[in-house]
Parts: structure tokens; sequence; C-alpha cells
């Protein structure tokens, strides 16, 4: 199948489609015919069994199953043309009378068939159809009809068009082989304009897209041609998916601050003093907001390039502490017991923004998940040049075959039923890339029911300066 050329294939493809199409029609013919002759010759007996059924009489006490005359009718009479074999069998199956075409053979009564059932079978080596019926007079059985018409004709009716059929399919399928083939010669034409318009577009940006034919005929240069094309377009477009789904993951979450802030501060009357601290609260959250908006554009523009990352000195206790702050209703309506342990001051030189933004969504996820009145712990530590930030819960955890998914957009465990928490899956999947981005080391560890635990490494103010 390799060696064949792209206008030999699509003949090929063809031919086998039309062969099986044209196998179809010349077996529905054949069956056709078929179910024609059988349904002539089964209309034929039914009316002799009617026939004779109606000429059954009683004179002078005496049964008349026929009229002498009737057995002088040529079908009755002979076996050359369109015979028609009758026998009266009594109550026991003995034979009573029967047409003279049956000489000295006899019609067998099948004891297995139903009354007025028509089968085949055989008769001196030949196929016969057969129907058996019983007779009644004055409502008295008094015996039984059984009457047959040779299939002999019909067989060599049957047996010809098999034959003819048979010999025309592969005649057919060898022209129809041909015939696609120049046609397909003809369609191919075109491939060469439809390769250099492709170069012409995207000449300068683009590079292989999907599994190249392993055949290098003209559809494996069409192939990488336009493949090379829609591997820029699919980055573009997935660019601008990835921006829409972080961007309404990200922004779900200072929305929500700032709506439950304002419920909160007009449930009852509060002095200026509070009402100016809750206002400058969302005034820094809608700044957050604009901040986080920008940020997200710049990921979607320029993902893994690290001219937009703005590094400064990030004070990592005081984020952490914000970062609790932010959650502190949430914590307080589960009956969280939040541990935190900073033996001393952790400082490390990143952008404060991204930085704030991994932490935001890892604590957010872990008092999502947590059980009620469970503990979560944070702690810093210092390790050589390194700080490590661990982040353990004791929530539902994610089962270990979802761990590496988890970090892919949209992806929820399913391991355990917890579809009434909200969340659209793109948490820990922007972690990913903000980390990989901020070369900050990311392990997640987490067992089902006992809880997860988050490892950030972060490098050490002092040594980044270095």
């Amino acid at each position: 199948m390799t060696s064949l050329s792209f206008k030999n294939r699509i003949a090929l493809n063809y031919i086998v489609g039309t062969g099986l199409l044209v196998l179809a029609v010349f077996s529905a013919i054949y069956f056709i015919v078929k179910l024609t002759v059988y349904n002539h010759i089964d209309e034929n007996l039914n009316i002799e069994v009617q026939d004779h059924l109606k000429e059954l009489k009683i004179e002078n006490g005496v049964v008349i199953f026929m009229d002498a005359e009737e057995w002088e009718e040529r079908e009755h009479n002979s076996v050359d043309v369109n015979p028609v074999f009758v026998q009266f069998l009594d109550l026991n199956k003995k034979i009573i009378e029967k047409s003279p075409n049956l000489k000295n053979e006899k019609l067998v009564f099948h004891e297995s068939r139903d009354y007025f059932q028509l089968f085949d079978t055989q008769l001196l080596g030949n196929k016969i159809r057969q129907i058996q019926v019983p007779l009644d007079l004055k409502s008295k059985r008094i015996g039984y009809l059984i009457i047959a018409m040779s299939l002999s004709d019909s067989s060599k009716v049957l047996d010809n068009l098999m034959d003819t059929l048979m010999i025309t399919f592969p005649i057919i399928l060898f022209i129809l082989f041909f015939l696609a083939r120049f046609f397909a010669g003809r369609s191919i034409k075109p491939i060469n304009d439809i390769i250099q318009t492709s170069k012409i577009i995207t000449k300068d940006n683009l590079t292989a897209r999907i599994p190249l034919p392993k055949t290098r005929d003209e559809l494996f240069t069409l192939s990488k041609t336009i493949n090379n094309l829609l591997n820029r377009i699919e980055d573009a477009i997935e660019r601008e998916k990835q921006f829409t789904s972080d961007a309404s993951h990200e922004l779900r979450t200072p929305l929500t601050v700032i709506k439950g802030t304002l419920e909160v501060l007009i449930r009852k009357p509060r002095d200026s003093k509070e009402y100016e601290e809750k206002i400058n609260y969302c005034i820094n959250e809608v700044d957050h907001l604009n901040s986080l908006v920008d940020q997200l554009l710049m990921m979607a523009r320029f993902e893994n390039q690290k001219q937009n990352i703005h590094r400064e000195t990030v004070y990592l206790n005081a984020v952490i502490l914000d970062v609790l702050t932010l959650n502190s209703e949430k914590i307080k309506t589960g009956k969280l017991n939040v541990v935190l342990e900073t033996p001393d001051d952790f400082y490390t030189y990143s952008d404060t923004f991204l930085v704030v933004t991994i932490l935001r969504n890892i604590i957010s996820n872990a008092v999502k998940y947590s059980k009620t009145a469970s503990e979560i712990k944070i702690s810093l530590s210092r390790e050589k040049d390194k700080i490590n930030c661990t982040i353990s819960d004791q929530g539902i955890g994610i089962a270990k075959k979802d761990l590496e998914s988890i970090l892919n957009p949209f992806f929820r465990s399913d391991s355990l039923n917890h579809s009434e928490i909200k969340g659209t899956g793109l948490g820990l999947f922007i972690v990913k890339r903000m980390t990989d981005l901020l070369q900050i080391k990311f392990k997640i560890e987490s067992e089902m029911g006992k809880g997860t635990k988050v490892l950030l490494v972060f490098d050490d103010f002092n040594n980044a300066l270095k």
C-alpha cells in the first residue's frame, strides 16, 4: 500500500467503496429475482390447492377427489413442462390417488411441516416446491392433499443470473478502477498551485504541524505545507483561548472579594473610618484586578518570554499574610485552623505580582478543599541558598492518577464528589506556568482523603542578587 501513488490510492479506495455498493446491488437483484420466482411458484401452488379443495365432493356415497379429465391435463400428465404433482393420502398417510406424472414415484408427507406451509424438498434428485394440507369434508377429516411443483427451470434461471453477476462484477470493478484512476489524476493537478499559495502565505513563520504520510508523494508535500500553516494558526487560537480561560478564572477571585466586602459593608451602618478602610480595601482589589488583566494579556501575547517579568524584592511573610487576609471569611466559615510557621524574615528576588498570584491560587485551593474544622499549615524555611515554602492541608486530596493531569487546563479530579465546590480547573495550570516562568520549583503531593501538600522553592534574596 505504501508503494502506491496518491492517484492509485484514490482509485483503489474508490473502487473498494463502489465495489461494496455494486456487490450490495447485485445481491439485491439476485434475491429480488429469487423472491419473485418463489412468490410466483407459491402463488400457483396455493391456486392449485384451492382448486382441488373446491373439486372435492361425494357422489353416490363415494368421495371424488378429482375428475378423471383433470389428470389428462398436460401439467399433471407430463414432467417436461411446468409439471404439477398431486397426491391424495388417507388418514393413515397411504396413497389414495396421485397424478400420472408421478408414475412410480410418490411425494413424501413431512410430519415436521405445518399445514399450508410452503417448503423445498426433492423428488428423484430434483428440487421441488411442496405444500401439504388436510382434506376436510363436511367438518370431517378424510385425508391429506400434497401438491408440488418442479424448481428445475427456476433453479436454472437463478444459476444463470448468479453466473452473469459473478462474471460482470470483476469486469465492472476493472473498468471503475481505470476510470477512477483517470479522474483522480486530473483532480490532483491543482495540488501544486495550492502548495505554492500556501508557501507564499506562510513562508516566514510556519513549521510542521500534523503527521506526514509515509509515502513521499504529492500528498506528502501538500500535507507538509498546509500543516505548517495550521501550526501557526493553532498556536494563535490556543493563545487566545488560554487567555480567555485564564482571565475567567483569575478575575473571579478579586471580583468575589470585592463583592463580599461590599455586601458586608451594607449590612448595617458603620462609622466613616470603617467605610474608608473597606473602600480602600476594594480599591486595592480593583488595582490588583487591573494588574491581573494586564499580566494575563502579556502572558497570552508573549508566553514564555521573560522580558515581561519585573523582578524586585518580595517579602514572602507579608505576601502570605495578605493572602490569608483575603481568605479570612472562608477560613472563618470553614472553622479552619491556619498554622503559620515563619521563624525568620524571608525575602526573594522575583516578580511580586506573579508570586502573589501563585500563593493566592495555592492557598485558596487549600482553603476551598479543606474539611471543616481541619488544619492548614504554611511554613517557610531556609535550606542553603533556597527558601522552601510548604502549604499543606487536610482536605479531600487528589488521586495519584490525577496528579499530572491536575496541571492541565480545565482538568478537575473526579476521584471524589466535590461538584458543590466551584472551580474552572485553571488554578494549578496558571501556577505551573508562572513557576516555570519564574524558575520556581513547584511540587505537589496528595493522598486521597488525607490532604494535599505543595512545595515551592524560591531563590533566597541574597543568593538571587549574586
